[in-house]
């Protein structure tokens, strides 16, 4: 699916390819099939208004909305599984299915990296790609809405990949369960994440309860992200202190 391709590269830090083959980019998106005809001139206005910017300002912007606070972040594995050890075997599974589609993963990503789950999807049958899309559906709903309450255009990649997905799930059903969610982005929510505190071992605790109790004391006050159970069925937004085992 190529369109899958063309949007993960949207959804990757802006470079300056992007601006200098701007015309080749949306000629390739009128090649694409897998997208109704109203769906391919929504994603080629989006590119046309996404190149109209500085190249910098695009940049710092993308910078700013995905790699400053957990809440938006395109490591979908973050908005599953935390800081759980679950995470680094989900990381291992899915490195083998990349590497099962003869995928060679640039060391400078993670695999749950959602531009690079994308190219990999964009390998595989329409009905394998939208299986794989719907799989992470919730993500990209979630993602979406976040994105809607920042006013980002962003917003409307991910409403199209859920379009794409065959998924019944779209970004404003998530919405109004974030109307309670505190910003994680903020100076002051950073600092708090990254505000070093004394740790204190106590008794006769595990060495793993111990490290539970030190992760505590030094988020205790940052803002917390709320994490997706993606077995409970329907979409359940659940925050980490539900999410921890």
């Amino acid at each position: 699916m190529n369109s899958l391709r063309l949007i993960g590269l949207l959804l990757d830090y802006p470079s300056e390819d992007l601006w200098l083959h701007k015309l080749e980019v949306v000629e390739a998106v009128n090649e694409s099939t897998e997208i109704n005809a109203q769906q391919r001139l929504a994603l080629q206005q989006y590119i046309q208004a996404f190149c109209k910017q500085d190249l910098l300002d695009a940049q710092s912007a993308y910078t700013g909305l995905f790699d400053r606070g957990r809440a938006t972040s395109l490591l979908l594995f973050e908005h599953v599984h935390g800081e759980s050890r679950d995470r680094g075997q989900a990381m291992v599974d899915l490195m083998e299915q990349y590497r099962a589609a003869g995928l060679e993963i640039d060391s400078r990503e993670l695999p749950d990296y959602l531009p690079l789950y994308l190219e990999y999807l964009s390998t595989m049958t329409v009905s394998e790609a939208c299986d794989g899309l719907k799989d992470i559906a919730p993500i990209l709903a979630l993602l979406g809405a976040r994105l809607q309450e920042r006013d980002s255009a962003y917003s409307s990649l991910f409403d199209l990949l859920l379009a794409m997905s065959g998924s019944e799930l779209a970004s404003e059903d998530v919405r109004p369960s974030l109307q309670q969610e505190v910003r994680d982005d903020t100076p002051a929510a950073l600092d708090a994440v990254w505000e070093e505190e004394q740790i204190t071992f106590l008794g006769e605790q595990s060495c793993t309860s111990g490290e539970e109790a030190a992760h505590q004391k030094r988020f205790a006050g940052a803002v917390q992200p709320q994490y997706l159970d993606l077995d409970a069925g329907p979409l359940r937004v659940t925050t980490t202190e539900d999410a921890r085992p």
